[in-house]
């Protein structure tokens, strides 16, 4: 008999209110952020994975992410801190590759060197597409701002 009572009506009202809530909630914890973007990043190495892309899951997330913050469904604000972090902490992130080269001694020849000059021009290539990226994005913000004066 328990099977035929219907189910619970929803209040729009409520659902909008509890959405506002977490979007506030969000935006006010930097764990929650970090939490948010890690999720992106889990989501997309499953959909990479479970469908045998040849494209990174990491890229699939952002690919995501990046639809997202198009279509308004993420504001900005819910996850800049959490990406502040990441972007300040960056360097960590390559620390157990260095670790790793230090056990090889092999590494510490010729291979080495032409490792090295891989990894160095590697790095340059990625702080200069950085920095344009990071020139283009705040020209187009001043452009936006300026439009809206």
């Amino acid at each position: 008999m328990a099977l035929l009572t219907p189910a619970p009506q929803t209040n729009p009202a409520s659902f909008h209110k509890t959405s506002v809530i977490f979007r506030r909630k969000l935006r006010q914890s930097l764990v929650a952020q970090m939490a948010a973007l890690f999720c992106i990043w889990i989501a997309g190495e499953m959909i990479s994975r479970g469908l045998g892309l040849p494209i990174p899951g990491s890229v699939v997330g952002m690919m995501f992410l990046l639809m997202a913050l198009i279509s308004g469904a993420v504001q900005p604000a819910s996850i800049r801190r959490g990406a502040r972090w990441f972007i300040a902490e960056l360097l960590l992130f390559f620390v157990p590759a260095v670790l790793a080269v230090l056990d090889h001694p092999e590494f510490l020849g010729i291979d080495g060197l032409k490792i090295m000059a891989v990894i160095l021009s590697g790095v340059v290539c990625v702080m200069v597409t950085t920095a344009l990226s990071v020139d283009l994005g705040f020209r187009l913000m001043a452009k936006l701002n300026s439009d809206t004066k």
